[in-house]
């Protein structure tokens, strides 16, 4: 197979605190990852070159013929048949930055030593090729529908879904539901209208839950009872989802399984909203939102008017809480109390508004990660700890009350 290898580009800083513990490869867009998308329209195996602390988990796999793609770009048909064609040293660029490379092992040690090779030979992407970058946090949820729409197609193409069970009524064209094998989904209403819904494999969408497309639901999934969610959203395997949801992207093994209002927001993996948890995705004055930047380190405009939550992984929040718009909340945050939240709260945070904030101790943390993980039997490695390590050491000057 194919040896292909993606960077982090620059945009990855923009990125945080999703990227914070994965490559930029591994966010999720539609039903399938950066990576999974590569590999599939490139009939490959993905390895990674990213941070130094991320590097164990996701290792970097280096063979005589190496692809060597732009982590942060979406992979369209186009775009793939583009880079199958280029030759051993050569390159395709956008606007001066490196899109892919096919590279030997000699050629691919330079880049790494140097950050260039000297002999590539550089060719700038036909304009007739569309290249679509990954560059914001509040980007992915904007992306998401034609992600959903390219994916459904690829994933679903010469298969036949699992039949719907007659107590659910399907509103627009049936073609345009699939059910992978061993679905569970009585007495509901799924609206194909605007998009396609796609379940994976032993999700349970339980009775008198209300879907419309485009709506991805992974695999193991639960849907709580009467839940209301409106595309375009993409809900990841493991998940336990209820109440009203809109717009937005949930990573594996995240948790909002009760009634409350989630807008335009994005969870990383192993987070939970307690119950009654509502965001707000639209300012009262209906003026651009604006959201914390890591690597700029200040709010930065979005240019967006639907800016919800963000929230990196393995953060939670208790009953009750609400977020304003455009909210970042960091890596390992535990939020609660009466009132508003801050619109950025730093990784590894303990608190809320009304008594303030302390450090949540890593050691507390990694206890609580490796008893939220066992429960959906999914081991806390060295590297797991290795890699929040490192972000609860590198966060620490987001801590004023550290100072």
């Amino acid at each position: 197979m194919l040896n292909i290898i993606l960077f982090d580009s620059d945009a990855r800083s923009h990125l945080q605190p999703l990227t914070s513990t994965r490559p930029m490869g591994e966010l999720r867009l539609g039903i399938l990852t950066l990576r999974e998308k590569w590999e599939r329209r490139l009939r490959g195996t993905v390895s990674y070159i990213t941070q130094e602390y991320l590097q164990e988990k996701f290792p970097i796999s280096i063979e005589a013929e190496n692809l060597v793609i732009n982590g942060g770009i979406i992979p369209t048909e186009e775009l793939c048949k583009r880079i199958d064609s280029i030759g051993m040293g050569e390159a395709l660029l956008y606007e001066g930055e490196l899109v892919a490379a096919r590279l030997n092992e000699a050629q691919f040690e330079s880049l790494i030593e140097d950050e260039e090779v000297r002999e590539l030979l550089g060719k700038e992407v036909e304009s007739t090729i569309q290249i679509t970058r990954v560059e914001h946090l509040w980007e992915l949820t904007r992306l998401n529908a034609a992600a959903i729409l390219d994916d459904f197609q690829l994933v679903t193409s010469g298969r036949k879904s699992q039949t719907v069970s007659p107590t659910n009524r399907i509103i627009g064209p049936t073609q345009n539901v699939f059910l992978e094998e061993g679905v569970q989904m009585e007495c509901c209403i799924l609206n194909v209208h605007a998009g396609p819904i796609y379940i994976g494999k032993n999700a349970e969408i339980m009775e008198g839950c209300m879907l419309r497309g485009p709506l991805v639901i992974g695999a193991d999934t639960i849907v709580k009872m009467g839940a209301k969610i409106y595309g375009p959203c993409s809900i990841g395997a493991g998940c336990r989802v209820g109440g009203e949801i809109v717009r937005s992207i949930l990573f594996p093994n995240a948790n909002k399984a009760h009634d409350g209002y989630l807008g335009d927001s994005v969870l990383g993996e192993w987070c939970n909203l307690g119950a009654a948890t509502n965001n707000s995705n639209l300012k009262n004055n209906y003026s651009e939102v604006k959201l914390w930047d890591y690597s700029t380190e200040r709010f930065e405009k979005t240019g967006e008017q639907f800016v919800g939550l963000i929230m990196g992984d393995h953060s939670k929040c208790g009953i009750n809480t609400m977020f304003n718009t455009g909210t970042v909340i960091g890596v390992f945050a535990n939020v609660f109390g009466a009132g508003y939240q801050r619109n950025f709260i730093p990784d590894f945070s303990w608190g809320g508004p009304d008594k303030g904030y302390r450090t949540y101790k890593f050691t507390e943390a990694c206890e609580t990660a490796e008893i939220v993980m066992s429960r959906r039997k999914v081991p806390f490695t060295d590297y797991d700890k290795a890699i929040l390590y490192h972000v609860y050491d590198h966060t620490a000057s987001f801590r004023s009350w550290e100072k």
